[in-house]
């Protein structure tokens, strides 16, 4: 059994010390914001905030993370409004978005250290593959969430994301297609 804090909340796993934290977080913890990518710690899809480090957790054995406390996407900010998230949609940085949680979990690593990081910082913390080449727009959201954090600046937060349950069963009629006239030869 392994004992740690997920999100500020304690938990214990009762799984082989060595399955991954990964597989932990998504699997026994249903916190599947953490992403598998490469599964070889290569691509930074499924970083995640252990004690203040940004850490790969496929590479990690949940066993040995005993004590610690950690932080997922969803641990962040549960109104979806940290700085960060708030700058990455701002600056339209999410394209597939399968990447995002990884870089925005290193980058808030990279904040809390250094508040007012210049690119070459930025590029040296974030080692994250994003195959939508979102890299330009990725620096200038970062620089922006720590002059938010800093107090310089206020992002306005964007509509929340997903689809209104009330509009996702609504038929619209302009877009039914009319019935099929069928004819008999």
């Amino acid at each position: 059994m392994s004992r740690l804090t997920v999100n500020n909340q304690p938990v214990e796993y009762r799984l082989d010390p060595a399955t991954p934290l990964l597989w932990a977080l998504r699997d026994a913890s249903n916190l599947t914001g953490t992403k598998y990518g490469c599964g070889t710690g290569h691509c930074g899809a499924c970083t995640v905030d252990i004690d203040g480090r940004a850490v790969l957790s496929c590479q990690v054995p949940v066993g040995s993370v005993e004590g610690t406390y950690v932080t997922t996407i969803e641990g962040l900010s549960r109104e979806r409004n940290h700085p960060l998230q708030l700058a990455f949609i701002a600056a339209s940085v999410p394209q597939c978005g399968f990447c995002i949680t990884g870089i925005i979990m290193a980058a808030s690593v990279l904040l809390k250290r250094n508040a007012d990081p210049g690119e070459a910082d930025i590029r040296a913390a974030i080692r994250n593959i994003c195959r939508c080449g979102i890299y330009p727009r990725l620096i200038e959201a970062i620089q922006r969430a720590g002059r938010a954090a800093r107090g310089e600046e206020t992002i306005a937060a964007g509509a929340r994301p997903g689809i209104d349950p009330a509009d996702a069963a609504r038929i619209v009629p302009a877009l039914v297609p009319p019935p099929r006239e069928t004819t008999r030869d």
